[in-house]
Order: C-alpha cells, then structure tokens, then sequence
C-alpha cells in the first residue's frame, strides 16, 4: 500500500506538527521505507518466511532508526529531514495494524519467528493482498488526500513543482480545524 502509507503518513505530519517548512520528501520515504527493507529479502526467500513483513516491521527497527538519527546528526536541516525518515517508519507500523502481528511488531522479543501469512508463494500472498477491498480503500483515501494537497499547493505549476522537488516544501497552508 503506498498511497495511503504516504497520504496519511503526510498528512498525519503536518497536522500534528504544523510545519510549513518540513520537508515532505523524507516523510514520505519514511513511509515506505519498512516495505523497501524488507521485500527485497522476503521476496526470495518466500519459504523461509512466508511473510513480506520482517525486520523492517518490528519495533526494535523504529527504534533503531532514530537512534542512529539522533546519534549522528547535531541540530540543523539534515537532523530534521533525518527525524521525518525515522518518524515515517514508525508511523508505517500504526498504519499497517501491526499490533495485530505481536511476532514481528515485537521481533526478536516475543521470539525469532515472524508472523506468517499462510501463503505457500508471494505470488498467492501478493494476489490475496491486491483483491482485498480495504486495502483499495486505504489506497483511495491516500489518493484524495495527495491529490487534494497537491492541487491546494499549486502543483501544477512548474515552480511549485520544482521548489518542491528541490526542498520538499509546499506552500499549502495548514488550517488549524
């Protein structure tokens, strides 16, 4: 599911944060950053794990994120963009229900083991994943929201455009509602 980690990733943000000046681009690579961690390994190695959620998806991995923000970075822009990247992970695991897997939220915790999908192949997980209609609703409800931010900051034209692809800033204001 990438439009609704990015959407509500995004928009959970920068209402809770209100800042005009955050940089979206970091947010939203924290929001899929579990899911390019781990289905690189659980991809091949499918009958290992039975499972596109791995260490990427445990607690101990957030954790470890913006520990090693906090670690190396000192006050400034980087630390800031770096604090989104590693705020964009956490929020993927909310996102993704995760205390509904207790073996991979919590890994190595509660154990070595992650919770397995029960599907013999990637192919019938990914195939049960794409026809389930929650997550085309969750897809859907991160489209509106990109959609609407991207029309409300003047996307369209080229300079908002760029000045966001440059700084990762909108100009959109935040309504406090």
């Amino acid at each position: 599911m990438l439009l609704w980690h990015i959407g509500a990733s995004v928009a959970f943000v920068r209402y809770a944060f209100r800042d005009p000046f955050m940089d979206l681009r970091f947010i939203a690579l924290g929001a899929v950053f579990s899911d390019l961690v781990d289905l690189p390994v659980a991809i091949p190695l499918w009958h290992d794990f039975q499972s596109a959620r791995l260490i990427g998806h445990s607690t101990l991995f957030a954790v470890l994120v913006m520990v090693v923000v906090l670690i190396a970075t000192r006050r400034g822009l980087w630390r800031k963009r770096l604090i989104l990247l590693a705020t964009g992970v956490l929020l993927h695991l909310a996102l993704d229900a995760m205390w509904q897997d207790p073996e991979t939220l919590w890994w190595p915790f509660l154990g070595t083991k992650f919770t397995s999908t029960g599907f013999d192949t990637f192919g019938e997980y990914a195939r049960a994943v794409l026809t389930n209609p929650w997550m085309w609703a969750g897809e859907a409800v991160g489209l509106v929201y990109l959609v609407a931010l991207w029309r409300k900051a003047g996307l369209s034209e080229s300079d908002a455009r760029a000045t966001f692809l440059r700084t990762g800033v909108v100009s959109a204001s935040i309504d406090r509602t």
